[in-house]
């Protein structure tokens, strides 16, 4: 699949704000890397799950700025705002030849932002699994 036809698939479904359509975008052995966390995040529904919890937290403010498209991925500038702080960062997407998201990057600035979308993030995947749990 063509990276831009994946790209539009990405921003329809953050533009909806709606993470019911992330798993289709995500393929079964997905990897989601976060300053937020130490190690890679493996498999479709982990990283469907740090998605989710993103869209809570960086969602109603995220708006992408700037992009850049390769062949097989895609670097998405972005800003948004949390706790009261401005927030800036870049997405790295690569898809594989299904335009399925096989890699998922996020790199944040400047320091005293990623401590508070750390601390927001935490915060929503207990939410969310405290929620799974009910």
């Amino acid at each position: 699949m063509d990276s831009a036809v994946a790209l539009a698939r990405w921003h329809a479904v953050v533009d909806r704000h709606d993470p019911a359509g992330l798993p289709a975008l995500i393929a079964e052995d997905a990897v989601f890397r976060s300053p937020a966390v130490h190690t890679p995040q493996v498999g479709r529904d982990t990283v469907v799950g740090y998605l989710t919890a993103a869209f809570t937290v960086l969602g109603p403010a995220l708006t992408y700025e700037r992009e850049w498209l390769g062949e097989d991925s895609a670097v998405l500038q972005f800003r948004s705002e949390v706790g009261g702080l401005d927030v800036s960062g870049i997405d790295m997407i690569t898809w594989d030849a299904d335009g399925q998201i096989v890699d998922f990057t996020v790199m944040v600035r400047p320091a005293k932002a990623l401590q508070a979308v750390i601390e927001h993030m935490g915060a929503e995947l207990l939410r969310m699994l405290e929620a799974a749990g009910d």
